[in-house]
């Protein structure tokens, strides 16, 4: 008898911990929940920053400015990781976001600190995106939905402790710390990250794509118009309650800019809802904006309507981060095709935000906001991971990077309009029924998730 020969021997998908993958694992992790729990403390750390520096305006500008430079950087780097490799653009992306820390910490005035907030959206923008261009080209596609998943889980110990950790910190040595604090944690992540960084990643021919092929040139002018697109639509969608000629003017405004924009920064085809990756690309948008949209006014509905206190209210975001982590790692197991699970995951969240809306009822308790919640998390953890990695499959090497950039841009198109038109629903109902106005929002969305659900289908290619 002889012994089996390699050939022989049954085929394991190396564990992402296992020695291949464990250095890279561990860096990616460690970044990315230092960018998560930085996003979920700050805040908490905002009514300080607002006193301190007088600014009463400076919610809303700052999660903007950061939003609007992740919006820009997005492209800009899936193409630099496309052409010349991801390395450069994840180190940059990593310094830019510390020296962005920096400077919100030591900011003196509004304008710095927002300036500070854009230079963090640029960072982070940039390493999320050079992230998944190396988790296509350091993992095999059969770890990939394990890594996806261990990265839906990094933001869950963030959204369990970030606030409280934020609050804390900002209520005993100074909300300057919530920023400094995590600078130091950046040197350990990045030496882990090394040997990926140093393996072999040749530049890639330009995109394959015929639509985006116009150069870098214009689609940092396409990147630019988007972002400054979604920013006047946003503005015009806030301002349309109280001065309808300005309000409309600007929104009509930001639609052609976005009209102009997003055909060369999407898949071809995206917009009409094209089999294969077109629509992939597009349902990380159709699931992010009712989740993130309606996962905004919780808090509100709980505290203005059923008088929860700060904490009470923030339990059902916090449930929803465990549901969103046991959704990812369910979807690791690949035992139901993609598709579906990205159908499941739609229903799921739609049926979150249904059960949520009962909350605003006198005859129901206000804490079933909670398994509501857990269940519209758990579709995001089945959707958005799968979302991730049939993108990855359905792209060529030369537009992982530029596929990566795309899910990116629909993300935050997605959550951030769908936020604004939840405002502006509660301005135009009136801030004396929040009842009203969170019903009417969380019907929309539901609309919304239904329609995901429809059109989950497309995702696969028809052979």
């Amino acid at each position: 008898m002889t012994a089996p020969t390699t050939v022989d021997a049954p085929y394991s998908t190396p564990g992402i911990f296992s020695p291949r993958y464990r250095t890279a694992t561990s860096g990616i992790l460690l970044v990315i929940t230092l960018i998560a729990f930085e996003g979920m403390s700050i805040g908490a750390a905002m009514p300080a920053i607002s006193k301190d520096l007088q600014a009463i305006d400076l919610y809303g500008w700052s999660f903007s400015a950061f939003l609007m430079a992740g919006l820009f950087v997005t492209v800009m780097a899936g193409q630099w990781s496309d052409r010349r490799g991801h390395a450069l653009p994840f180190l940059l992306g990593v310094a830019v976001f510390v020296a962005g820390m920096i400077i919100a910490g030591a900011a003196v005035n509004k304008g710095m600190f927002i300036a500070a907030r854009a230079v963090q959206g640029f960072g982070g923008g940039a390493v999320i995106v050079a992230s998944y261009v190396m988790i296509a080209r350091v993992y095999r596609p059969d770890a990939r939905p394990k890594i996806f998943a261990a990265l839906s889980s990094a933001w869950v110990v963030p959204a369990l402790i970030g606030p409280s950790v934020g609050g804390l910190v900002a209520g005993t040595v100074g909300w300057r710390w919530v920023f400094y604090g995590i600078v130091p944690l950046v040197i350990p992540a990045l030496l882990m990250l090394l040997p990926a960084l140093r393996a072999k990643d040749e530049p890639k021919a330009a995109a394959g794509d015929a639509v985006r092929r116009a150069g870098p040139v214009a689609m940092t002018l396409a990147a630019a118009g988007a972002a400054v697109g979604a920013g006047v639509l946003l503005y015009g969608v806030g301002v349309l309650h109280r001065q309808p000629p300005i309000g409309l003017a600007a929104c009509a405004a930001g639609l052609l800019l976005l009209g102009l924009s997003l055909p060369r920064l999407l898949p071809a085809g995206s917009l009409r809802l094209r089999r294969g990756l077109p629509t992939t690309v597009v349902m990380r948008g159709l699931l992010s904006g009712p989740f993130f949209c309606v996962n905004s006014f919780i808090p509100l509905m709980l505290q203005e309507v059923r008088d929860f206190s700060d904490t009470a209210a923030g339990v059902a975001l916090t449930t929803g981060a465990l549901g969103w982590s046991a959704g990812a790692y369910l979807q690791s197991r690949g035992v139901v095709r993609r598709e579906r699970l990205i159908m499941f995951g739609a229903v799921a969240v739609t049926a979150g935000i249904l059960l949520t809306a009962l909350a605003v009822i006198p005859a129901v308790p206000g804490w079933i906001a909670v398994p509501a919640w857990v269940v519209a998390g758990l579709g995001m953890g089945m959707g958005i991971s799968s979302v991730n990695v049939t993108t990855m499959a359905q792209s060529s090497d030369a537009e992982q990077g530029a596929n990566s950039a795309s899910l990116q841009v629909t993300d935050t198109l997605g959550a951030s309009l769908a936020i604004g038109f939840g405002g502006a629903l509660i301005n135009f109902v009136g801030h004396d029924d929040i009842a009203t106005g969170f019903v009417a929002i969380s019907l929309v969305m539901a609309v919304l998730g239904t329609f995901a659900a429809i059109v989950a289908g497309r995702v696969r290619v028809r052979t």
